[in-house]
């Protein structure tokens, strides 16, 4: 049999409910459908790995001037995206018409969704289908391997319609079994379709019990650590991939949460790793990265970036720009004089505690620099950086300057590529 299409799932009941009209590649209807993902970040381009249906609702293209809008779709239909479908109607009240354009001129499949159905239920009867069309035995391409661990990792990060009974039994039917007081971490790799990275990382962290499957646009694990181990659960997680994982590979972790804290806590950390793996792969980072070795962060990391970007960039970019100036607009014009790296500094100070040792670590340069370019930063704002009032306003202004600046950041070779 083979792979589901984009017509057969135009005809799944949750779809029709929202009334989707196809104003664009009415010719590739036929095209197989490897998954169907919905993205509230913005750049969700970056995140797909072809094949996938993308629905947003349309937050990211309210404000967003008409270049950007073609780029958005120009960005899809270069991952290979089998189609996009806009919800229309409540953020956007109508399809720009250079989105439909752009969409015309490349082929791209666009629907407009005129009635709001809640895209859980749409992209759970739509991946559902896609399992069972892969179970079937007939199907000459699956995207994943174990088909009873990814579909229950897919209605877990797409929380489905589950019960704690049915997730515990499908857990048990994948061999997963955390005992009391296990502490459980969502985990999520961009760049490799190989789940042997994350078996590496279990086996650093001694046997801790495991769901893991590949997907299109990732590998996701939900890794349980037993509740008695010693130290912070995330961290001890992020150590383990900083070890396991490959040069070039993007790792994101979620927050951790008690495993017999109901199955919503557990869908809470599998979705806290994939948006946070978004973020990462949009975002330039806040501090330098290792070279030749693998990115590792977590969504504590980009708490402030998450903050930042609710509803997209693009919807925010107003008021993102406002707070920028108003802390920052002395060094933005010596930036625009002098080469320097001084809002740089700024965060990456701010973020490490005001501490010149760490600081002048992680920048690779000498205290004495650093102390320069302090004393510098202090002269142009006419404060001192380290008074405990203005540490909120200056480090949110510096973050949000970063990922204004990081819009639009390419992705080389599966990674972001990062000023």
């Amino acid at each position: 049999m083979p792979a589901l299409t984009l017509r057969e799932v135009l005809h799944l009941d949750p779809v029709r409910a929202a009334e989707p009209e196809l104003l664009a590649g009415e010719g590739a209807l036929d095209r197989p459908v490897r998954w169907v993902h919905s993205s509230e970040v913005y750049e969700g381009a970056n995140f797909l790995d072809g094949g996938e249906l993308l629905l947003t609702n349309g937050f990211g293209l309210t404000d967003a001037d008409e270049e950007v809008r073609r780029r958005y779709v120009r960005e899809l239909a270069a991952r290979g995206a089998a189609g996009l479908a806009v919800e229309v109607g409540r953020a956007l009240p109508s399809m720009p018409p250079e989105v439909t354009d752009e969409a015309r001129r490349l082929g791209l499949p666009l629907l407009a969704l005129r009635r709001v159905v809640p895209f859980v239920r749409i992209t759970e009867a739509a991946n559902r289908a896609i399992v069972a069309r892969g179970l079937s035995g007939r199907s000459v391409a699956r995207p994943w391997g174990d088909d009873h661990t990814a579909a229950l990792l897919a209605d877990l990060a797409d929380r489905g319609a589950l019960n704690q009974p049915e997730v515990e039994a499908r857990s048990a039917l994948a061999g997963f079994h955390p005992g009391p007081g296990a502490r459980l971490v969502g985990v999520s790799l961009h760049g490799t379709r190989d789940v042997t990275t994350v078996d590496r990382a279990v086996r650093l962290l001694g046997g801790a019990g495991v769901l893991r499957a590949a997907f299109p646009g990732d590998v996701l694990a939900l890794l349980a650590l037993n509740g008695n181990r010693p130290g912070d659960p995330v961290r001890t997680v992020q150590d383990a991939f900083r070890t396991a994982a490959d040069p070039g590979l993007t790792v994101a972790v979620g927050h951790a949460v008690t495993a017999d804290g109901g199955w919503l806590r557990w869908s809470d950390t599998l979705r806290a790793a994939r948006t946070t793996l978004e973020l990462a792969l949009t975002v330039p980072a806040a501090e330098p990265g290792v070279p030749d070795g693998p990115l590792v962060t977590s969504s504590r990391a980009l708490a402030l970036e998450r903050e930042l970007t609710r509803g997209g960039v693009d919807a925010n970019r107003e008021r993102l720009a406002g707070l920028v100036q108003h802390a920052l607009g002395p060094l933005l014009a010596w930036e625009a004089a002098h080469p320097s790296d001084l809002v740089r500094t700024l965060e990456v100070h701010l973020r490490n505690g005001c501490s010149p040792t760490r600081t002048a670590a992680l920048l690779h340069i000498g205290r004495q620099s650093l102390y320069q370019r302090l004393e510098r930063i202090e002269s142009l704002l006419g404060l001192e950086i380290d008074d405990p009032d203005l540490l909120g306003e200056l480090l949110a202004a510096a973050c949000a300057h970063r990922v204004v600046r990081g819009t639009g950041a390419t992705v080389r070779g599966g990674l972001r590529t990062v000023a």
